[in-house]
């Protein structure tokens, strides 16, 4: 959907996006990465299960929620990479972890 425009000294670091290592760019955020791959939808909503993708980039609107390194329902777009996160896509109500 999205492609990343080359930066000519962009540290490179991976990442994991459910489980498939994803590569990203050093100071990005996880929605960012998230647009890029095949499937940009990461997350579906708890009622009706519409499946929902980052949109305004700026933590407002909570479409781009997702599980990153455990913690469910995090807001993507305010939250940058880091080298070896784990992010998962994030379907239906998030679970209550006791």
């Amino acid at each position: 959907m999205f492609k990343k425009l080359p930066e000519l000294h962009a540290v490179t670091i991976t990442i994991y996006v459910d489980g498939v290592p994803v590569m990203a760019e050093q100071g990005e955020t996880v929605a960012a990465v998230l647009l890029r791959q095949s499937t940009a939808v990461n997350r579906t909503s708890p009622v009706k299960g519409s499946p929902r993708a980052p949109y305004c980039m700026m933590g407002v609107c909570f479409d781009c929620l997702a599980v990153v390194d455990g913690n469910a329902s995090t807001q993507t777009c305010l939250v940058t990479v880091k080298e070896g996160m784990r992010v998962e896509r994030q379907y239906g109500r998030r679970s209550v972890v006791s």
